[in-house]
């Protein structure tokens, strides 16, 4: 937002829209040889601080405008510009100005702050009304949040209200650099109010560097993180009565869910798969073999089960490239010339982790087969 400062200086070189324009090296070292010599002899101070006689004369201008400097005239005849020969002048006091030379300045940042508040008040009233508005169109049942703005004012409003707990769960295994940074800072500022953080990623968001980074800064802070094979898809969940779910499209709108039984619905599922996940460890760790061999086991799995390549890689967080890797490299191992086959081949070895479901009975089935 600019400021206007208009007083009877207007056509002042020293001044701005802004305020009076910055001082340099050479208005500092004229303003000091006037304070010592009691003159204003361009040619004398240029000489005596090395510099030109133009850039001495646009110091002494532009200290004279300031009323830094002021010419003094000898008894009998009218002071004029400070740049005569032998022309005597005075420093004046830099706290005798600044006072009056800012008072505009100062004025109007009042006036800015002043039309800043009246908008922030407008807008809270705005807001008011939209959350009462969104109460009485749904009251405590869901809630379509159709932009990605809007979800994240929506999230960004959450976590500040935000009192005990975060749950998340975080589907994929490649994150953005940028965004990891925005979320620690985000997350940091939870924890910092004593919020415990709970999140849930895919096995292999191990093996990606932001991921590593992130997952260790915020878990020196107190976070808690977990990885598993499969998840049943994204959500987060403040203080156990706030959910937020994807839409059905696919797109960056999202779903916020109110209803206590269908967030305590959603809390069970995450604390079923929680119970079952592998704490988040770094690539380099004793983990990382085991990891390897269970996603290894789950696409052995799904293949038995006749999924396609596709919906494969969307369950286990990978790219389609990654996926079709490790397809060919168990099909290589079993001997398989199809997909199909490597799955009735897995099944026949015992491979397809029936036995392992059966012993974790329908709390781990749940957790693991998903949405």
């Amino acid at each position: 937002m600019s400021m206007n400062i208009c007083d009877d200086r207007d056509s002042d070189t020293s001044s701005t829209a802004h305020g009076p324009a910055p001082l340099g090296e050479n208005e500092t070292a004229v303003y000091g040889w006037v304070l010592d010599h009691h003159s204003a002899d361009p040619l004398r101070a240029a000489a005596d601080l090395g510099l030109s006689p133009d850039d001495t004369r646009a110091a002494l201008e532009k200290l004279t405008a300031l009323r830094l400097v002021i010419p003094e005239a000898p008894a009998g005849r009218t002071a004029g510009a400070a740049t005569g020969p032998h022309a005597r002048a005075r420093a004046v006091d830099p706290d005798a100005v600044v006072t009056a030379l800012t008072a505009p300045l100062q004025e109007s940042i009042h006036q800015d702050q002043l039309r800043l508040q009246r908008v922030r008040d407008d807008f809270e009233r705005l807001r008011e009304r939209f959350l009462r508005g969104r109460a009485e169109a749904s009251p405590g049942a869901l809630e379509v949040i159709p932009s990605l703005e809007e979800v994240r004012a929506a999230l960004n409003r959450a976590s500040a209200e935000c009192r005990t707990e975060m749950t998340t769960v975080q589907p994929g295994g490649t994150r953005d650099p940028e965004a990891m940074t925005e979320a620690l800072a985000r997350d940091t500022a939870l924890l910092e109010r004593g919020i415990r953080i709970r999140t849930l990623y895919h096995h292999t968001a191990r093996f990606n560097g932001p991921s590593q980074a992130y997952v260790a800064a915020a878990s020196a802070l107190g976070a808690e993180y977990r990885t598993a094979h499969e998840l049943f898809g994204r959500i987060i969940i403040f203080d156990r009565e706030l959910a937020f779910i994807p839409d059905r499209l696919g797109t960056w709108g999202a779903v916020a869910i109110r209803e206590p039984s269908v967030v305590a619905y959603l809390c069970e599922i995450f604390e079923q798969t929680w119970t079952h996940a592998t704490p988040f460890s770094e690539a380099g760790q004793d983990g990382l073999e085991r990891v390897a061999k269970e996603v290894d086991l789950t696409i052995v799995r799904l293949l038995a089960a006749g999924l396609k390549d596709e919906s494969i890689a969307r369950r286990l967080g990978m790219s389609l490239r990654t996926t079709r890797r490790h397809i060919a490299d168990i099909m290589e191992t079993l001997g398989a010339e199809s997909r199909f086959q490597a799955g009735i081949l897995a099944a026949r070895a015992g491979l397809t982790g029936a036995d392992e479901a059966e012993q974790k009975g329908p709390a781990g089935a749940r957790g693991t087969a998903g949405a």
